[in-house]
């Protein structure tokens, strides 16, 4: 339905711990975690086998691209080894996989938002921290436990925005009128 309208939908995970996401073998070599490792495997096969039930559009559009170009990690990196963290509070770690990851989903919403951009799922330690805003995720995961209320808030918060077609227009009751609540839903999962 949101393809249709053009609107590019985005699914943001929040994790526990980098290394389920990447790990490092013993040459320092960027592996897949556990996460990447299962996205990738039931992404394939959702796409190959059970999609069929779709529109043949979206459909062709879902198997344009590969399962590891669709996903993205968005963590700390810690300045001295350059390997992915889990965040903390001190200064000695920047955001990001690379430069790239950061300008895309920090910066580049514009890009992320093209249906030309394959990425589409986004896992990440840190959003929370980073001001990162992006109107168009509809599905978040927690795959953490938090006891924390603020938290738990903020972790839905990233996902309370009003939507934006491939145009840039917002999805708002201006422009919907009373069904902008058709659109404009987030699943907590």
């Amino acid at each position: 339905e949101l393809f249709k309208k053009g609107i590019k939908c985005l699914s943001l995970f929040f994790i526990d711990e980098v290394a389920k996401y990447r790990k490092y073998d013993e040459n320092g070599e960027p592996i897949k975690g556990v996460f990447q490792q299962i996205f990738e495997e039931e992404y394939a096969r959702l796409v190959n086998e059970e999609f069929h039930i779709f529109d043949e559009d979206y459909n062709e559009y879902l198997r344009r691209f590969y399962p590891y170009q669709t996903h993205r990690g968005y963590f700390s990196i810690d300045k001295k080894s350059g390997r992915m963290v889990d965040s903390k509070t001190g200064r000695k770690s920047h955001v990001s996989e690379d430069e790239s990851d950061y300008e895309l989903i920090l910066r580049d919403k514009e890009r992320l938002m093209s249906f030309d951009e394959p990425t589409r799922f986004i896992f990440s330690h840190s959003a929370l921290r980073e001001g990162w805003d992006n109107p168009n995720v509809f599905q978040i995961c927690t795959l953490r436990h938090s006891n924390s209320t603020t938290t738990k808030r903020q972790e839905v918060g990233r996902g309370l925005r009003i939507a934006v077609d491939r145009n840039g227009i917002r999805q708002d009751k201006e422009l919907l009128g009373d069904n902008v609540h058709d659109i404009n839903v987030l699943t907590v999962i």
